[in-house]
Parts: C-alpha cells; sequence; structure tokens
C-alpha cells in the first residue's frame, strides 16, 4: 500500500509541476554518447525539453536554473532495446503462470506501473518492450506519452511473432483449454502470407517495432532453445512486410539455423544469440545486423539455479545450455567486430536493475566507454530514434542522466544513477 500510495504522490506531483524553466547542469564530466572520452567539466543547457547547447560556450538563458551535481558524470539517458516491462519479475515460475491465468488485464496493467517507475529511475528513459500480452504495452506507452504516468519512453511490439508450438506460442497448456488455437490474431503463424497478416495486424493496432520468434526459448515448454522455429519464406515475408511499413524488426534467436535464416531475411537485430556460430556472426557483421546478447537474462536465471528456485526440469536444463554458450558468443562477437546493442531482457530478472548489463558487458571484455556508447548512439540508431535521442547535442531531446564519479573507471556507478531528466523533467535528482 505505502508504494502504491508514493507512485501515486509522484504522478500527481510530476503533474502539479509547471512547464520547466531553463536549466543549466553541470557536473565534474560529460560523455555524449559517442565520444571516446568524456568532457571535463561538463556543461548542458536545457530549454522547453530541448538542449539547446553543450559545454562552456554554450548560451546560457539569464532566468536559467543551475543544477550543480558535483564529482559526477553527465549521459544521455540510457536506452534497453529488449525489455517486457508489461511483465512482473519471474521470481516464482509456478506464481506468474499462475498469475497469467487469474489476474484480469486491468490488475496486470496496474502492477506494471511500478515496473516502468523502476525502470526509468534507475536512468533508462526510453525502452523497447518485445513482447507483451492483450494490448498492455500499448496502454503504458501512451500513458507514458501523455504524461499521466512516469515511465521511459516506449516503443512496443504488441505480440511477438512466431509458429504454432514455438517461443512465441502458449505451450504447456492442455488442448483446448482456451476455446481455440492461436493463429495471426495472437501472433501465431505458418505461412508466409501468415507472417504478413500478422504483421499488418501488430501495426494496425500500434506497433513500433516487429518482434519475431526465429528459434526456441529458454521459458517455454514445448520446443528445444536452439531449433529454428520460422522457414526462411515466411521470414522473408515478416520482414519485407515490416520494413514495407517502416517498422524496425528484431529477431529472438538462440541457435544458428534460424538465426542465419533471420539474417539472410534482413532482420535489424538478434536477440540473445547464445548459439551463434562464426557463419552467423560473420553475416552479421557484413550486413549490419545488431546483436543484443541479454547477458542479464542468463546472470538472473543461474542465480536462480543456484538458489535452488523451481524451474520445470526441461526449462532449467535449456538454461543451463544457454548460460554455458552465451559469454562464449559474446566474446567471439566482440572479437570480430559484430554491433552490439544493449538489452537485458528485464522481466526475467527485477526491473531497475537493467544496468547491471553493463557491468556483465565489460567483464567479458568490452571497453566500458563502448558498453556505453551501446546503450546510448548504437541503441538510439538501432530503433531508428537517433534523431532524437541517444546523444547530447543541441536540438535532441533533454533525456540527461548523471552517475556518480566517471563510469569509465568504475562502470558499476552505472548502478547508482543519482540524477535523472526526461524530455527536460526532472524525474530523480
Amino acid at each position: 500500500m505505502h508504494k502504491l500510495l508514493g507512485l501515486i504522490a509522484f504522478v500527481f506531483t510530476l503533474h502539479a509541476a509547471e512547464i520547466p524553466q531553463p536549466v543549466v547542469l553541470r557536473a565534474a564530466h560529460l560523455f555524449d554518447g559517442k565520444s571516446n572520452t568524456l568532457v571535463s567539466p561538463g556543461l548542458v543547457v536545457v530549454v522547453d525539453g530541448k538542449i539547446t547547447g553543450i559545454g562552456p560556450a554554450a548560451k546560457i538563458p539569464s532566468d536559467a536554473k543551475t543544477i550543480d551535481l558535483g564529482d559526477a558524470t553527465l549521459l544521455p539517458g540510457f536506452i534497453d532495446a529488449h525489455t517486457h516491462v508489461s511483465m512482473p519479475y519471474m521470481e516464482d515460475w509456478k506464481q506468474q503462470t499462475l498469475n497469467s491465468l487469474q489476474k484480469n488485464i486491468p490488475e496486470l496493467t496496474l502492477m506494471s506501473l511500478a515496473e516502468v517507475r523502476n525502470t526509468v529511475m534507475a536512468g533508462f528513459t526510453t525502452v523497447r518492450d518485445v513482447g507483451s500480452s492483450d494490448f498492455i504495452d500499448v496502454g503504458l506507452r501512451n500513458a507514458i506519452a501523455g504524461n499521466l504516468i512516469p515511465g521511459p519512453r516506449m516503443l512496443v511490439s504488441i505480440h511477438a511473432i512466431g509458429s504454432t508450438g514455438g517461443h512465441c506460442d502458449n505451450t504447456g497448456f492442455r488442448f483446448n483449454l482456451f476455446g481455440r488455437e492461436t493463429g495471426p490474431e495472437d501472433g501465431v503463424i505458418n505461412s508466409p502470407d501468415e507472417a504478413r497478416r500478422a504483421v499488418r495486424l501488430n501495426v494496425k493496432y500500434g506497433a513500433d517495432v516487429i518482434k519475431t520468434c526465429a528459434t526456441g526459448g529458454v521459458l517455454s515448454l514445448a520446443d528445444d532453445v536452439d531449433t529454428p522455429q520460422l522457414t526462411q519464406e515466411e521470414l522473408n515475408a515478416l520482414v519485407d512486410e515490416a520494413h514495407a511499413l517502416r517498422r524496425k524488426t528484431a529477431a529472438h534467436a538462440h541457435g544458428a539455423t534460424g538465426a542465419k535464416r533471420a539474417i539472410r531475411a534482413g532482420i535489424d537485430s538478434i536477440e540473445h544469440g547464445s548459439f551463434l556460430d562464426d557463419e552467423a556472426l560473420d553475416m552479421m557483421r557484413a550486413k549490419g545486423t545488431v546483436l543484443v546478447p541479454t547477458l542479464m537474462a542468463g546472470w538472473q536465471l543461474g542465480k536462480m539455479l543456484e538458489n535452488g528456485v523451481y524451474m520445470p526440469p526441461p526449462i532449467a536444463a535449456k538454461a543451463r545450455l544457454a548460460i554455458a554458450s552465451m559469454s562464449n558468443t559474446f566474446q567471439k562477437a566482440l572479437a570480430k567486430g559484430v554491433t552490439i546493442g544493449f538489452g537485458t531482457d528485464a522481466g526475467v530478472e527485477p526491473h531497475g536493475l537493467n544496468a547491471k548489463e553493463f557491468e556483465l558487458m565489460v567483464k567479458l571484455g568490452m571497453k566500458p566507454v563502448d558498453a556505453l556508447k551501446c546503450a546510448t548512439s548504437i541503441n538510439a540508431e538501432l530503433l531508428g530514434i537517433s534523431q532524437l535521442t541517444g546523444t547530447l547535442e543541441s536540438g535532441k531531446a533533454a533525456d540527461i542522466i548523471a552517475v556518480p564519479g566517471d563510469p569509465l573507471k568504475d562502470i558499476t556507478v552505472t548502478q547508482r544513477v543519482k540524477f535523472v531528466m526526461k524530455d527536460g523533467w526532472i524525474v530523480k535528482n
């Protein structure tokens, strides 16, 4: 109850505020999202929700309010390209399954309010939500965009699109439990024509991005984790239709065969990529396909297994296989020069811990500055919003965060965000 009252108070405070006055943000350092070094000292001028100047030469309005953040680094608001903010954290597999069957849609939506707030307070001012149900993601996106609730800017996919019995289908339940078999209106397809229909339905009802399941997954019951689940022709049709409608595409793909089909089809990103082989990684490098590795998901599942948290035996076995392979795949992708984005699979782990991904990337050999680029300029380009956000530049949205100290010396400071501004509004200070 106290958490709910606090959230309501936060919303009323947000709406009670007037149009923000010009603000000057000062800190010891600044990372602009694209450079290889920090600028010291850091200064950003914000007017009417936009960045109007960077650095000591910036023109400062006479009525500007100055916020001095001291020994801190200013950065662009982080972008997480793989979240499920409409899903509560899967702390208990059985309870989450029961919740999905017993709780009604308004209740599940209300439960998500805390998740989007936790995400933006952690410094993630934009997220791509890659799979939801009952249009909860659309509702959250629209409510946030309308300033009805606090949260990150959202790009949503509605139904992830996959095959009958695959990772994007409802599996593990008895026949006819829900009264009918799933179809394109649920994101379940079995032909190129149905792939096009599913894309069109998603776009019709508000999808910003098209997500597909090209292989099996860890947390589904009826498939192996690395098997291909869509034909080349189905993926060709899906990507072609999405791109024709000016939507970016993302493919859940653990196994190499399904991933290579998606890459050939022109997919924009491969999500997870646990078992990608050299050929798949070389194809990605050649075509500019982005890898979103979601190391956090493996880290969290590993912790759950260590702590004896119940998972059905087939899921536990698949989790162990993926965890054992994903670090090696990440390091091979890094060595080959594959473009790497930033995504966490939040929902598998608690929302708001997204920045732990930086630490995991750096531990596997990525330079801290390159990890920061993954969650700023690289992800902005991947999501097609680089004209809006992802770097600290004049004319862009004032999505600005601050972390203590110097993240190039200690990447874990990204887990201690002390200041968050989104579209010029101060969310956390």
